[in-house]
């Protein structure tokens, strides 16, 4: 299987299944020297856990992760960062009943197909659970991008839309609710909608927002390596993710274009900012902010239709623990996936220097 490692200078490898022993990474290419706060790594895991609130599965893992190599005394060294997030509450049992079946709108039938072979406890590979070694990476990377604010939150969740602009919100409220929405009224209404699809055994989609603060002017490498595209793609990367947008995205299609132009302003920097922080594929210095969209999870509760291997018809139903809806549990994903791109830009923006 190829495809398990993403950027050029900051690497990161991840492997490990959703029911395996243990998940985990190298990060290859951080600099050495970088001073780590542990704490924080584990908090930002914290955040994407499983278990942590009635609104999220409730398999219950501590996701603590274990550095085995690349860190001594508290600082980077400069060689490979291995580390380990150990599985320790995995209930393969409940997965039996699809060993020889496909749930729609999972990666099983493709698997199947393309390998010949797949591990069917919880999705193996193709879990959202390889997330939380992106998590961990991400952490590093945001300590690298010093003065880079990255903060993503929920910004809807079915229909219920928070029509509010990110400068009108106060983003340190996103960890004060469970749907990590900064606005509580709004997180309250997204609280108590995902509550009442969990008990209707079915599932919920959303958009994940993020915003990018304190970029440098300069990270992007044209042509084919374009600041947005590779956004884009980190973000496509993600489990369950059906779209991306940034700046002025498709609502920008209903302005001309004398309207939709970024005016200057004496120092360089722009009037409005439909650009997104991003022009020609580099970042201008303006905040960059895009929209991640969340397909509603394909395993739901409720009995279904779908093929077995001999491409029978056969009636199934979901079991074991799912999230209702995934995008609380997203926000600390798409910001790790951010913070990586923005990490290997920062290093091949240094290396066009030398």
């Amino acid at each position: 299987m190829a495809g398990n490692s993403f950027g050029q200078l900051f690497r990161l490898t991840t492997f490990g299944e959703s029911h395996g022993k243990a998940l985990g990474g190298v990060i290859d290419g951080c600099p050495a020297g970088i001073t780590l706060d542990l704490e924080q790594i584990q908090h930002e895991l914290d955040r994407r856990k499983p278990g942590q609130s009635a609104i999220v599965t409730q398999r219950k893992e501590p996701d603590t992760v274990e550095f085995y190599s690349g860190i001594f005394e508290g600082k980077t060294t400069g060689t490979p960062i291995g580390f380990a997030i150990h599985n320790t509450n995995q209930k393969s049992k409940d997965y039996s009943h699809i060993k020889d079946s496909y749930r729609p709108s999972h990666a099983d039938y493709v698997y199947d197909k393309k390998y010949g072979f797949r591990d069917y406890r919880g999705g193996g590979r193709s879990s959202a659970r390889e997330t939380a070694s992106r998590v961990v990476a991400g952490a590093i990377a945001k300590q690298l991008l010093n003065g880079v604010k990255i903060n993503a939150y929920v910004s809807q969740v079915g229909e219920m839309k928070l029509e509010k602009d990110y400068k009108a919100l106060d983003l340190s409220k996103i960890d004060s609710n469970p749907v990590r929405c900064p606005d509580m009224e709004m997180a309250q209404k997204m609280e108590d909608y995902i509550k009442s699809i969990k008990k209707q055994g079915d599932t919920i989609g959303g958009v994940v927002s993020c915003v990018i603060q304190n970029v440098p002017i300069g990270l992007g490498e044209p042509v084919f390596d374009k600041l947005h595209a590779t956004l884009g793609a980190a973000m496509l990367s993600i489990n369950a993710v059906k779209g991306f947008e940034y700046g002025s995205g498709f609502a920008g299609v209903q302005m001309k274009g004398s309207q939709h132009n970024d005016a200057f302003n004496s120092d360089g920097t722009t009037t409005t900012n439909r650009s997104g922080g991003v022009q020609g594929g580099i970042s201008n210095g303006m905040d960059i902010y895009f929209n991640v969209a969340f397909k509603p999870v394909a395993t739901v509760l409720q009995a279904y239709e779908t093929i077995n291997k001999e491409g029978e018809k056969v009636t199934t139903q979901g079991k074991g623990r799912h999230d209702p809806c995934v995008v609380p549990r997203a926000v600390p994903i798409v910001e790790a996936m951010a913070a990586l791109v923005l990490a290997d830009y920062m290093l091949l923006a240094r290396s066009n220097k030398i």
